[in-house]
């Protein structure tokens, strides 16, 4: 199971649980307000470029394993959040089978 798809199951069972919250406390609209502006501000900060120290991290990690190599590729020029977490995990995966 992917990351993407852990953040996903979380963020989607978070949104339930507080639809529930709102329906109980009669105040749905306010808090669906609140999660549509909570999931705009998460999309965003995922998709943001990560900083130049982070391409610094990213070339550590550059050559050693093929799957963690393909990413970078695949990320490269602009990395995102998401893709660093993703290039990140996809080394510590392999460094740990070492």
């Amino acid at each position: 199971m992917s990351m993407f798809t852990i953040l996903l199951s979380i963020g989607i069972l978070l949104t339930i649980v507080f639809h529930f919250i709102g329906v109980y406390t009669k105040s749905v609209k306010m808090v669906w307000i609140a999660l549509i502006l909570i999931w705009a501000g998460v999309i965003s900060v995922a998709t943001n470029e990560v900083k130049p120290k982070a391409y610094d991290e990213i070339k550590k990690m550059q050559g050693q394993y093929a799957d963690t190599d393909k990413l970078i590729e695949e990320a490269m020029p602009k990395v995102s959040l998401f893709e660093l977490l993703e290039i990140k995990n996809s080394y510590l995966k392999h460094k740990g089978r070492d």
